[in-house]
């Protein structure tokens, strides 16, 4: 086992920090989340990962249905849950058209994300990045969240533009409830 892995073996950021988990982001989870790519609760393949741990960085496919009718956006965030940080790795925050009702794979792509999707920044750089755990430090859950929010984000918290605006700014400026949400988990280990 790799040294840093093991030492950080009991180092997770933890549910409790996930965008899921946060009060603005509450409501009924009414959206079923799916991917024809991995079921929740099983390994995400390999060309998902990141570059660094062999992967393709190819975000993985996505579909959902329970979108309300007055839903004005979508915020699509995925975060590593056992990333060993104070708070969950961001691996994509996006927003999508309310009209769409799935993703292909390779839709968070940052240089050409699909049609309907604007990719922000995550925790490293823009759009998708794929599981790259720390080798030994264990399986990490990839949270992928889709929240149906009743008005469209205009400006990220404090007024910042949305495009700059780190992941935390954006889900700060969620006003909430949300009309509904939704979650799939990926796994990943190296």
């Amino acid at each position: 086992m790799p040294l840093l892995g093991s030492l950080l073996k009991n180092k997770r950021a933890g549910e409790s920090r996930l965008a899921w988990n946060l009060p603005a982001l509450a409501g009924p989870e009414m959206l079923e989340l799916r991917s024809a790519d991995f079921d929740h609760g099983a390994t995400l393949a390999l060309t998902h990962a990141g570059r660094r741990a062999g992967g393709r960085n190819t975000s993985p496919a996505l579909a959902w249905t329970g979108t309300p009718e007055n839903a004005a956006q979508l915020l699509l965030v995925v975060q590593d849950v056992d990333s060993p940080t104070r708070t969950p790795f961001v691996h994509c925050v996006a927003l999508l058209e309310p009209a769409l009702r799935s993703l292909p794979a390779g839709g968070l792509d940052a240089q050409g994300p699909a049609g309907g999707v604007r990719v922000l920044r995550s925790g490293m750089g823009r759009g998708y990045l794929g599981p790259e755990p720390i080798r030994g430090h264990g399986t990490h859950r990839y949270a992928f969240q889709l929240f149906a929010l009743p008005a469209a984000l205009t400006s990220a918290a404090g007024g910042a533009a949305l495009d700059g605006a780190k992941p935390a700014a954006v889900l700060g400026a969620v006003a909430g409830p949300v009309l509904a949400r939704g979650r799939l988990d990926g796994l990943y280990a190296r």
